[in-house]
């Protein structure tokens, strides 16, 4: 283990590395930080973190930056994240409150955390296997035909068309919204299969046809849905950070462009707490380069999706932790309310 004296050097050294974008000596670490120590026992201090793989020395410079394990040894031991000011607190609420559904949410979710952390935003889309039913509707469109109508309890809405096999009159149409909706508001996607298999038994004869036709469509919703969706944004923030990536950004865009990576990326929504991966902890090649913060978000306690940011290994990580975990606590009250 390091001692606490060593740690502060590291820390000084990654502050500034972060802030100026260049390696840093020992001169200008007692010059910026008040360490407490001369320059020779600062220079000693940094002789073991180099040896000790925490910092490494630039082939072109006298200073020394930080390692993937310098980073992770700084965030493991992060006293707190940086909390955001009321100005910003106050301007993240004001911008998602104004989102007018699910898909505006998440849009403005991946623009709002891009401009804040200045990073790739990335930000999945609530999962179906995780949320509960807060209503089904079905709207007659002809005397053969109907609209189901389903929403989540995060804010999703899904449409699908329903061909029946025989005329169903608006009485039975309401009859069964309200037997459907009886067994299913508030239970899990996952229990509805279960829920409704013996319906079509207690409607008439002619009817069951019908009523079977529905559930199915209903069934096939939910099995189509579970297929996990992104979205993206803050790109283009990635040529900022052109010399932080040892030969091109190629690798980090390609990688990003495949769905199933960002996934992997931002882990299982489960595992509801904050996450940072920094650079060959990521197990996509291209991405070794990029450290990773994700956190998940729900509509109470249980998170129901991930959203996070991709940048370069030389992050600000107290400010880019505490503003994912901000956004992602606004996001999880919109859709609680929503």
């Amino acid at each position: 283990m390091l001692s606490e004296r060593r740690l502060e050097v590291l820390r000084a050294i990654v502050q500034d590395y972060v802030g100026t974008e260049e390696p840093v000596g020992s001169k200008a670490l007692t010059e910026r930080h008040n360490l407490g120590v001369s320059p020779a026992t600062v220079r000693n201090d940094m002789a073991v973190l180099e040896e000790e793989g925490f910092i490494a020395q630039p082939h072109t410079s006298a200073g020394r930056i930080p390692t993937d394990k310098g980073y992770r040894l700084f965030v493991d031991r992060l006293a707190g994240v940086k909390p955001l000011s009321s100005p910003e607190r106050r301007a993240i609420q004001n911008f998602l409150d104004g989102a007018v559904d699910l898909d505006d949410v998440v849009g403005r979710t991946v623009r709002l955390l891009a401009q804040l952390t200045r990073q790739v935003a990335v930000v999945q889309y609530p999962s179906l296997t995780r949320s509960t039913v807060r209503h089904v509707e079905l709207l007659p469109l002809a005397p053969a035909r109907l609209m189901l109508v389903l929403i989540t309890d995060t804010g999703r809405v899904e449409q699908r068309m329903v061909d029946c096999p025989a005329p169903f009159g608006e009485t039975s149409v309401a009859d069964l919204r309200a037997r459907l909706n009886s067994r299913v508001v508030g239970r899990r996607f996952t229990d509805v299969p279960q829920l409704v298999q013996d319906l079509p038994e207690s409607f008439e004869a002619e009817d069951r046809g019908t009523v079977s036709t529905v559930l199915a469509t209903l069934l096939e919703t939910l099995v189509e849905e579970t297929e996990e969706r992104l979205m993206i944004g803050g790109t283009a923030n990635l040529t900022r950070f052109g010399h932080d990536f040892p030969l091109t950004i190629r690798p980090v865009l390609e990688a990003l462009e495949e769905q199933v990576v960002l996934l992997k990326l931002l882990g299982e929504a489960k595992d509801s707490g904050m996450t940072v991966r920094i650079g060959h902890e990521n197990a996509h090649e291209g991405l070794n380069s990029t450290s990773v913060v994700a956190v998940g978000y729900g509509s109470g306690d249980e998170a129901v999706a991930k959203l996070g940011v991709v940048g370069p290994t030389r992050m600000d990580y107290p400010g880019t932790m505490g503003a994912v975990r901000a956004v992602a606590r606004y996001v999880g009250q919109i859709l609680a309310e929503s």
